[in-house]
């Protein structure tokens, strides 16, 4: 479980003036490569994104992103598309980037 009470995670909404990238830029990215270092061709589960996510200690709106994840077993390019799918929805494709 994440502690929040020694990091103090910052949010698009505190970060994005005039369409500047966040510190967390590319985290999403890592989370993917990570996922999938070991496993190319493989599947992973809502669960393990979860948890590399927890591990990784993401900022809360890429918690939030993981999160509105549907459940179910997910091939790189599936779950590539859900994770881009989530941070275009919000808005948030310029502040923390896509994933592929």
């Amino acid at each position: 479980m994440r502690n929040t009470d020694t990091h103090e995670h910052r949010t698009a909404r505190s970060v994005t003036h005039g369409g500047l990238r966040a510190p967390e830029y590319g985290e999403l990215q890592q989370l993917v490569n990570e996922l999938y270092y070991h496993n190319m061709s493989g599947s992973v589960s809502k669960i393990d994104v979860l948890t590399r996510a927890e591990i990784d200690d993401l900022c809360d709106d890429l918690m939030e992103v993981v999160d509105l994840l549907p459940a179910g077993k997910y091939k790189r390019g599936r779950l590539c598309d859900q994770l881009n799918s989530i941070v275009t929805a919000h808005g948030w494709g310029n502040v923390y980037g896509t994933v592929e």
